[in-house]
């Protein structure tokens, strides 16, 4: 049979659209031609398909070959589509039976010994075929379910987190092969999610003094708010912000999966991460498009990469304007679309800002210390490099002073991580059980509805709002941290107290550039 189809997939973002791989051995001169759209990697296959071939025994058709990668209109980059163009032109050169070729999809990069290496988006092509569970797909088309995707025994981990047993890990070309000629099966993959161990995150009660910190940090994780700590350096910000994932409630399987694949995509996966919120914290040299995603062929940024997790900002001025202005909209929408001139993809973003940030460039503004030396120009443009919008979209800020020597060496009775998580999943609850959805998260007429105030505090609210020059994006933020403290404490109004803590974690940088700069 001069031509054999072979499927695979290719990788669209979060999407793994099913690829036709079609190989055609024709007379004509000896040559080997790959169509479809292919980019440098998967041109560059043609040489290790032949070698990979050569190397395990078989013979290489020396005839015109001629593969298609269908749809034609889609890009196909990597090496993943060195194994279905081998196995492609072993079926039509007649050296393999083609009866289970329809039953199985065939992904992986060859080395010239037919070797298979690992390669990114597993997780993401085997929950498309089983269904779309966890990207946000739907499996493609008529019996697309009942297929099995041979995989990379190096991807062996990560096919384990998909459900059922969609996957068979082949350690090589001829293992693969002698599975199509039924000598020797290949080991299917056993579904299996190990179970995720947050004792091995940084414990909260480590961290001495710092009440008000503590606080804020525990009404973040309730509600799922963004927070911003300013302070002189070594005061303790980014010590705080790292143990933020130990107190947030963990994630659930459909989560936990789409966190997995997001990761693999961008080939980072570890199953040593699973089900753990995702923690990341770019330096402040990142471009925009490593912060938000993009390149030739759209990869995930570090926004994506923080799904359902927590973004870290530390040093936020020294980040460029441009870089943190390109975040506004993905942590509104909770998405960010990256469009380019031939494609389009989406990657989830719904992230957890936590920032830090000096209040001059030495750190020591406003300290009692009197060490500062910045001019009142110098500490201006420093705090303006962070755009109003940007920290118009923080809900908590708070001042973070160094701790006394006394309080570091005494001893301190800070809860650890484990008593305040089990009080944010109590908050947590409440919120799911009345909106179905984080109060960080509530539209303005789910702030209309589930943010039931007392008079007086209403009557607090809109004279703070007023005094301060309220947008409405903070008039709805103050309120909605309002809603978790008084979740946090199984009220159900929110009372003045409640309104009054809110509108205390609304304040501004802890030094205005118009007062004297100290001497």
């Amino acid at each position: 049979m001069p031509l054999a189809i072979v499927r695979t997939r290719a990788l669209s973002g979060l999407q793994a659209p099913e690829v036709r791989v079609e190989v055609h051995v024709g007379n004509g001169l000896p040559a080997f031609h790959i169509v479809g759209l292919p980019q440098a990697a998967v041109r560059e296959s043609a040489d290790r398909v032949r070698a990979a071939l050569l190397n395990c025994g078989f013979d290489f058709p020396n005839r015109r070959l001629t593969v298609n990668l269908a749809p034609a209109d889609l890009p196909k980059d990597s090496g993943r589509f060195d194994l279905p163009i081998a196995v492609g032109i072993l079926a039509a050169s007649g050296q393999i039976p083609v009866e289970d070729l329809d039953a199985l999809e065939f992904v992986g990069e060859l080395s010239l010994t037919g070797e298979l290496r690992p390669i990114r988006g597993v997780l993401a092509m085997l929950l498309a075929l089983c269904g779309g569970r966890g990207n946000g797909g739907r499996g493609d088309g008529a019996g697309a379910g009942d297929r099995r995707l041979v995989v990379p025994s190096g991807c062996r981990d990560e096919a384990a987190l998909a459900p059922g047993r969609a996957a068979l890990a082949a350690t090589d070309l001829v293992a693969v092969c002698a599975h199509l000629r039924g000598t020797q099966p290949l080991e299917r993959v056993e579904h299996h999610l190990p179970d995720p161990d947050p004792t091995s995150l940084p414990d909260l009660a480590d961290v001495r003094g710092h009440a008000v910190a503590k606080r804020a940090l525990t009404i973040a994780a309730a509600g799922r708010h963004s927070l911003l700590m300013t302070g002189p350096p070594g005061a303790g910000k980014s010590m705080l912000a790292v143990r933020l994932p130990g107190l947030l409630p963990p994630l659930d399987t459909e989560q936990a999966l789409q966190c997995a694949a997001i990761r693999s995509i961008a080939g980072r996966f570890d199953p040593a991460h699973w089900g753990a919120r995702p923690f990341r914290s770019p330096h402040h040299t990142a471009s925009a498009v490593a912060l938000v995603g993009g390149g030739s062929g759209p990869r995930p940024g570090e926004v994506s990469l923080a799904h359902q997790g927590v973004l870290f900002l530390d040093e936020l001025p020294e980040f460029p304007r441009h870089t943190l202005d390109a975040l506004r909209e993905p942590l509104e929408s909770g998405e960010i679309t990256i469009s380019r001139a031939a494609r389009q993809a989406t990657f989830p973003a719904r992230v957890q800002l936590v920032a830090a940030m000096n209040p001059c460039p030495c750190g020591h503004a406003g300290a009692s210390t009197g060490r500062c030396r910045c001019s009142a120009p110098q500490i201006l443009r420093y705090q303006q490099s962070v755009s109003g919008p940007l920290l118009d979209r923080i809900d908590l800020r708070v001042q973070v002073e160094p701790v006394p020597l006394h309080e570091l060496a005494g001893r301190d009775l800070t809860e650890c991580s484990a008593t305040v998580r089990a009080r944010v999943a109590q908050a947590t609850q409440r919120q799911m059980s009345r909106q179905g959805c984080a109060n960080a998260l509530l539209d303005s007429r789910g702030v209309e509805r589930h943010c039931r105030t007392e008079p007086d505090a209403l009557r607090l609210l809109h004279e703070a709002a007023r005094r301060l020059g309220w947008s409405g994006r903070a008039y709805h933020r103050v309120l909605r941290v309002a809603r978790t403290i008084a979740d946090l404490a199984g009220i159900e109004p929110i009372g003045t107290a409640h309104l009054a803590e809110a509108i205390q974690y609304r304040q501004t940088l802890v030094h205005n550039p118009r007062d004297p700069v100290p001497a």
